[in-house]
Formats: structure tokens, C-alpha cells, sequence
């Protein structure tokens, strides 16, 4: 089959130490410390065959997240930018639907024909943080695209049980292929959704929300922000064009944040009391923290989604004046938050149909990653089927 695949070299950086595991695995913790001059090409890529309990899907649609744009990306050493969990060549991709075309002989919940979605991290179950409920922290954690063969490509095979149906969502929409675009919007929907309603606990009907970046994330967290009953939801980004895909998920108002002073607008429409949630999904915490952190309401929080390998200066006696709290989230996994985005997008509740922007063939993937160096469009896909 034809796939995207990525290969680097393996050159640790000065200073970095490579640990035990990462010799032993051939994984990189820290991929932006490890992985140098990265390649991506489409290419020949052996079919997947099923074992026993996995499906074998034939990809509808995949899409581009900002760690693919940061793999394509590096700094001035070649190193690529992404700081995570990270093994290579491998096919990327992560943010997909499909159709079930084949099941292993131990499959029971799916046959062919099935229309899912599917979780990207591939935890373990086994492990003593996947035991006691932190799938997302699993000490053998497997991350498709990232690790293993992702889903830019014709197929990919995975284990049953991380896929989720999405024929609700086709049923609310009267077509499959709308409901393929938006069950690959699922999976970047569910890491807002894991950050904002299960690590930091959501907030009430009526509170104000702030979102700082409206890259894909951030406006997911703008519509499910809107969803929950948000008496205000502001959002501040540099790209004009990602500010006006912000009003139209949800946003009341929205800032480009080097127009105009973020804490002092934040300070303004509340009228002095402070913003209730503050979503960081921009990754450039070292300047939008301490704007969160002037606009705190009493009993504020912050959430942080975007990924950002560097130290932010914080007051914390503003935090303990304010009695406020900071959360750190990754991942999406457990606490039932695949079905309960679908749910919102059958219900019709969540609808993000207007952030996908641009939609590419499979054979100019590359030119869908490098599209979205620009960050100014919303959501781009590649549909192998194109």
C-alpha cells in the first residue's frame, strides 16, 4: 500500500543522556533531543495483517495534526521540533476514521463494513497506571503515528477495542462521507474534551472561558466550550482567519493577542471579576500564562493542552490569593470521552464541520503538512480515497 512515512536519524544532542529504555526500545522520551534531519515521503509500505483481536480498516479520512507539522519542522540544529514520545520510520497520522474491511478471528464487537473512529494512544491495560484508571499514562504506551504505523495511508490495523462506531454521527448528518470527515475531528476533539471536563474538571454553566490559540485544538475546545454552557467564550489567536473560524464553533469574542493587551480585555468584559477557565492550546505557555494568570476569577483554573518543552515564570502567590489551580493534561483516553463526543456531535450540540479547511489525496500528503506551516487555516485532511 501507499503511506506517509517519516524516517530521521538517530542523533542525540549534546548533553542529552540517552537512558537505559530508550537504547533498549529504539524510542526517543524526548523526540525533539533525539531525532535529526527528518524525511517524509509517500511511499510503498508492506499491507497490515490482523492478529487475533484486531480490525483491519481501510482509511477515510486523516488529519493533520500540529505534531505531523512538527516533525516537518526543525530548529537551526535539524532537530525536529516535536519534544514527545517518538520511534522512526513509521508511518504518521493519528487523527482518523475508517472502514472496517477485515477481522481478526477473535473479534467481537465490530465486523466488516463498520464505520469507527479509534483512540491514537494504544495503552497497555496491564500496567499499574493503566490499572488504577491513567490509560493516558500508561508505562507501555504505544502511540499510533508516532510509534507505530499511523494512518496516513490506504489501511492500518489496530485492536478492536480502541475503536469507536460513529454511525450515530452519519445518521444525524444523512451522509457517510460527512460523517468520515468529522469522526477523524474526534480524535483532537477528545484531548480538549480529557483537558477541560476530566483533568480540570470543566466549569459551570455561565462561567467565562478563555482559549489561548485556535489552532485545530483550540477551537474543539472553543465548540465544546459552547456546548457546555459557557456564559462567555473569548478566544485570541495571530491568525485572522483561525479568529473567524473561532465565531463561527462558538466564540463571542475574539483577539489577536498582539493587538491588544489579552489580561486587560479579559479584565474588561468581566468587569473586573476575571475569566473562570482558561484553555492554553496555543503551546506558547511562556506568553500566555502570565496574561491567564492577571485575569484569574477566584477559584479560576488553567488547563494546558499545548505541547511546549520549556519553563514558564509563575506568581503563585496569585494562584493561592485567587485560590486557583493549574492543570496539566495529555491524551484521551478512559472515562468514556470517545462516546461522549460522538454523542455531542450526533446530538448535533458540537458541530465543527467549519474549521476543516482543505482536503488533500493521499499522495500529496507532504503538501497537506507543509500547508499548515502557515497556521492560519482551520483543520486539513487527507482522504486516501482522493
Amino acid at each position: 500500500m501507499r503511506a506517509l512515512v517519516l524516517e530521521a536519524q538517530w542523533d542525540p544532542r549534546p548533553g542529552y543522556t540517552v537512558s537505559d529504555w530508550e537504547k533498549a526500545t529504539g524510542k526517543a522520551i524526548t523526540g525533539s533531543s533525539i531525532w535529526r534531519y527528518p524525511k517524509l515521503a509517500v511511499r510503498d509500505w508492506p499491507d497490515p495483517q490482523p492478529g487475533p483481536k484486531d480490525v483491519v480498516l481501510e482509511v477515510q479520512a486523516c488529519g493533520v495534526c500540529g505534531s505531523d507539522v512538527h516533525f516537518y519542522e526543525t530548529d537551526q540544529e535539524g532537530y525536529i521540533l516535536y519534544p514527545g514520545l517518538t520511534k522512526f520510520p513509521t508511518i504518521l497520522g493519528h487523527e482518523f476514521s475508517g472502514r472496517v474491511v477485515a477481522c481478526g478471528s477473535e473479534v467481537e464487537t465490530l465486523r466488516v463494513g463498520d464505520m469507527v473512529t479509534a483512540e491514537e494512544m494504544i495503552w497497555c491495560g496491564r500496567c499499574i497506571p493503566c490499572r488504577n484508571g491513567y490509560p493516558n499514562q500508561c508505562e507501555n504506551l504505544e502511540e499510533i503515528g508516532f510509534t507505530i504505523p499511523g494512518a496516513f495511508a490506504k489501511y492500518i490495523v489496530l485492536d478492536e477495542k480502541y475503536c469507536w462506531k460513529i454511525d450515530a454521527i452519519a445518521e444525524r448528518l444523512g451522509s457517510e462521507e460527512a460523517a468520515f470527515e468529522l469522526g477523524a475531528l474526534t480524535e483532537p476533539t477528545c484531548v480538549a474534551y480529557n483537558a477541560m471536563f476530566e483533568r480540570a474538571h470543566g466549569f459551570r454553566p455561565g462561567h467565562y472561558v478563555a482559549v489561548f490559540g485556535a489552532g485545530p485544538i483550540g477551537l474543539a475546545a472553543t465548540g465544546l466550550a459552547r456546548a457546555a454552557g459557557a456564559g462567555l467564550v473569548v478566544v485570541f489567536d495571530v491568525s485572522p482567519g483561525r479568529l473567524e473560524l473561532a465565531k463561527k464553533v462558538g466564540a463571542d469574542y475574539t483577539y489577536n493577542p498582539r493587538e491588544v493587551n489579552p489580561a486587560e480585555v479579559l479584565m474588561t468584559l468581566s468587569k473586573g471579576a476575571g475569566f473562570d477557565f482558561h484553555v492554553e492550546a496555543a503551546g506558547a505557555p511562556h506568553l500566555t500564562v502570565p496574561e491567564m494568570e492577571k485575569a484569574l476569577a477566584i477559584d479560576a483554573k488553567i488547563v494546558q493542552i499545548g505541547r511546549a518543552a520549556t519553563r514558564v515564570p509563575m506568581y503563585l502567590e496569585r494562584f493561592q490569593v485567587r485560590h486557583s489551580q493549574f492543570f496539566g493534561a495529555q491524551g484521551h483516553s478512559g472515562n468514556g470521552t470517545f462516546p461522549n463526543v460522538i454523542r455531542l456531535v450526533a446530538s448535533g450540540k458540537l458541530d465543527l464541520r467549519p474549521i476543516i479547511t482543505a482536503r488533500y489525496g493521499l499522495e500529496q500528503a507532504v503538501e497537506a503538512i507543509a500547508s499548515t506551516t502557515k497556521r492560519e487555516g482551520g483543520k486539513v485532511l487527507v482522504k486516501p480515497a482522493m
